[in-house]
């Protein structure tokens, strides 16, 4: 399976404690193809169509639903919790999850 950065894959939260987003939903896939490629692991930001406009928060629209991605929530995950690909997030997207997260973590 060739997992790509910025495909969205539903994949397995549970299980979870507390306040980590919960079930089987999309996730964008934010660690580089070099990582997805040689690694066991992956990067997720889970996405999520119940949330409002926050800054750690991306809107964008996929299959005719509008949602966030959940930069908030990042987290490293097994392979083993992707169900199937679902798609990919567009270039503005991932432009904005790139900047949101350099702002996060960097600056």
């Amino acid at each position: 399976m060739v997992i790509t950065q910025y495909d969205i894959y539903l994949i397995s939260l549970d299980p979870t404690v507390g306040r980590e987003i919960k079930k089987s939903r999309p996730c964008v896939i934010i660690s580089p193809d070099e990582m997805n490629t040689n690694i066991a692991t992956i990067i997720i930001a889970p996405m999520t169509t119940r949330s409002h406009d926050y800054p750690t928060r991306v809107a964008l629209k996929f299959q005719r639903k509008h949602g966030w991605v959940v930069l908030d929530q990042i987290r490293t995950v097994d392979k083993k919790r992707l169900i199937k690909r679902l798609g990919k997030v567009d270039e503005e997207t991932s432009q904005q999850i790139k900047a949101i997260i350099k702002e996060m973590l960097v600056d």
